[in-house]
């Protein structure tokens, strides 16, 4: 095989790790499933409301962060659990900082979310319950 097919399939062979390993992720972790829901919800409310282009980033800028540091929550689990079954200290704290990265992210993420959507949502109401121009998307 010439180096430059190696490189190419080196490359492809990557990628397919990584889907590879973006699917387990989605099909072992309930948080991530509800990660994926929530960034689908995210994606259809800045359709409605109509999100700036910068808001667009912000939104998935977060929820890519999110996913990615449950996916790094999740391979660091895995190899604490492949290194020892028993109850160690530091298996506990390496498990608990991980799950800790993601809480923070997403919290942020949730924080973030409502100064983004609680004006739209506010305005939306408020004219929905005046009874003024409640079509959302013009």
């Amino acid at each position: 095989m010439s180096g430059k097919k190696k490189r190419k399939s080196k490359l492809y062979g990557g990628f397919r790790y990584a889907f590879a390993g973006i699917l387990t992720g989605i099909r072992q972790e309930q948080n991530m499933k509800i990660h994926c829901l929530m960034t689908v919800f995210v994606i259809i409310a800045g359709a409605v409301f109509r999100i700036s282009k910068t808001e667009w980033c912000i939104c998935l800028l977060l929820c890519g962060l999110i996913m990615a540091l449950e996916l790094v929550n999740t391979s660091v689990e895995a190899v604490v659990d492949l290194v020892t079954e028993e109850h160690r200290p530091l298996a506990k704290i390496a498990k608990d900082t991980a799950a800790g990265a993601v809480l923070i992210a997403a919290v942020a993420a949730a924080v973030i979310g409502c100064i983004i959507f609680l004006p739209k949502v506010a305005v939306f109401a408020t004219r929905l319950f005046r009874g003024t121009d409640t079509f959302i998307f013009r």
